[in-house]
């Protein structure tokens, strides 16, 4: 995979260095041609710039390989993302025995598909699905949010994925809020993943629109117990909204980049 990714880079270099990106001995700014860049087998021996280049095409090259796109989620949610996966897998906080990501785009209305749940290893969409937002949140759009408790409003943000129970909606999913600011108190707010009858195409036919809970991402019942099995366990959720404040730490692209290249170097050259 690093060979693929620093041969890409080097090609990439190639093609902008002359008008006709025919002169492969043309230098960067550093001084190195790029026959030396497509030799080297080390990211880390790249400039962080070079890395970025790196680290972009390859979120690049998982966005299409899953077909999301086609899937209905937008590249510059998807990234977002995907810069919080990295930087929660660098600090060793995310399941070792699967790499599940999932996103909900709080953008959409209710009535859209707006969850995707994605296998990063297959590099596949393994669902695609309804999700309420709450209920003080809005009607069919998502447009307030919240941290504190009673007010029955979404929470934005990344959490992991934390242990399951039996409750009032049976088959649960506890998370673990990680934006101090935005979700910080959903283990306190019993905010969990839990399936609903108000999720439904049949439910969206009839009101427009789908029900809301509490605060909680609920999905649809039929699939609700296989979802809470798959994405249960230290894995990644992020809840986007166009709230444009929003910050987290878990978006350092800095950190997510140097991180991603330094996993990449501990990997077999032809991997």
């Amino acid at each position: 995979m690093i060979r693929t990714i620093v041969t890409s880079f080097a090609l990439s270099f190639m093609l902008i260095a002359t008008p006709g990106g025919a002169r492969h001995d043309e230098s960067d700014p550093m001084g190195r041609t790029a026959e030396t860049v497509l030799t080297s087998t080390s990211l880390a021996s790249l400039s962080f710039a070079e890395k970025k280049i790196a680290f972009d095409e390859h979120v690049q090259e998982v966005y299409n390989r899953a077909g999301l796109q086609k899937a209905g989620l937008s590249y510059r949610v998807f990234e977002r993302a995907y810069t919080g996966y990295q930087n929660f897998k660098q600090q060793a906080l995310t399941a070792s025995d699967k790499q599940i990501l999932t996103v909900v785009d709080f953008t959409k209305p209710s009535n859209l598909k707006r969850m995707w749940i994605i296998d990063l290893d297959a590099n596949k969409v393994v669902y695609n699905n309804l999700v309420a937002h709450g209920r003080n949140t809005g009607n069919v759009k998502a447009e307030k949010f919240s941290n504190e408790p009673n007010s029955n409003m979404s929470s934005m943000g990344f959490y992991l994925t934390n242990k399951t129970y039996y409750g009032k909606h049976g088959l649960s999913l506890r998370l673990s809020g990680m934006d101090e600011q935005y979700n910080s108190k959903a283990m306190e707010r019993a905010i969990v993943l839990h399936g609903a009858d108000y999720v439904s195409e049949d439910f969206v036919k009839q009101y427009g629109r789908l029900g809301r809970s509490l605060g909680c991402p609920a999905v649809p019942r039929a699939i609700s117990g296989d979802v809470i099995e798959l994405i249960k366990d230290n894995t990644v959720l992020y809840i986007h909204s166009a709230d444009k404040a929003y910050t987290s730490d878990y978006l350092n692209t800095e950190r997510a980049v140097e991180g991603f290249a330094s996993f990449q170097d501990t990997l077999p050259v032809n991997a």
